[in-house]
């Protein structure tokens, strides 16, 4: 269970010190030491003007946000699509980069954890993340089982208490035009298929599907097309749906 006078104290914060200093306790009470917190005033912002509040090691977030790794998270790509929490864990870092990313935080304790989508109704967007260094697996499953409920109280009061901060934050960028075919092609990704599954879907040359996902990255200045993505998604410009129903 939760102490209902500690969440009420997120309510009372002035700033932004306090406020953190309330959550990260609020976590502990949990058994979570490790906890990240970023939410943008809306879903057309950028991520990387979130309005962020973490205790993770500060060296893992600078790899982080140089790397611009939310845009590779399966927790984030999660999270865009769905109002269900999400428990971690290796395999739920299924492509190269993502178990890259996993490995190098389990370096810095971030091992297993739960994490909370934020979607609030005027299209603010954001997650919660509680990190545990705590070997996943069954156990770890059961005990996050038993937490949701708690977790899922802290996340909607740290929402509601944060809007005084979000609400001074700069606003996003604009989401970039794409062409009828780039948005097409990009659905197909969505929904796992490859470039030469695309080609027949579509009927034209894989070259061609691959012209208008380099566009695409280009257009979102992201790497691959998984982080174009998730910034389509982001952005509002996708929604988490089959292109072929």
């Amino acid at each position: 269970m939760v102490d209902l006078a500690q969440l009420l104290k997120l309510l009372d914060c002035k700033d932004e010190q306090g406020w953190r200093a309330a959550l990260f306790g609020l976590a502990r009470s949990q058994g979570f030491e490790q906890v990240l917190y970023g939410v943008v005033g809306s879903r057309h912002a950028k991520l990387e003007s979130a309005f962020l509040q973490s205790n993770y090691p500060s060296e893992w977030r600078d790899t982080y946000d140089a790397g611009k790794l939310a845009y590779v998270d399966p927790t984030v790509g999660h999270c865009l699509g769905s109002a269900l929490p999400i428990v971690w864990e290796p395999e739920t870092f299924g492509a190269p980069d993502q178990r890259a990313l996993y490995e190098e935080a389990c370096g810095y304790g971030i091992r297993s954890g739960i994490t909370f989508p934020i979607h609030g109704p005027d299209g603010e967007f954001g997650v919660v993340s509680f990190a545990s260094d705590h070997l996943p697996g069954a156990v770890f499953r059961r005990a996050a089982g038993e937490f949701m409920p708690a977790l899922a109280l802290i996340r909607d009061y740290a929402f509601q208490s944060s809007l005084a901060f979000i609400g001074a934050r700069p606003p996003g960028e604009g989401a970039p035009r794409l062409t009828r075919r780039e948005l097409e092609v990009l659905n197909w990704v969505m929904v796992g298929k490859s470039s030469w599954e695309i080609s027949k879907i579509t009927r034209c040359a894989e070259a061609t599907v691959n012209f208008h996902l380099a566009n695409v990255r280009q257009k979102f200045n992201v790497n691959t097309r998984q982080q174009a993505l998730v910034k389509a998604i982001s952005l509002g410009i996708l929604t988490p749906q089959d292109p072929g129903r």
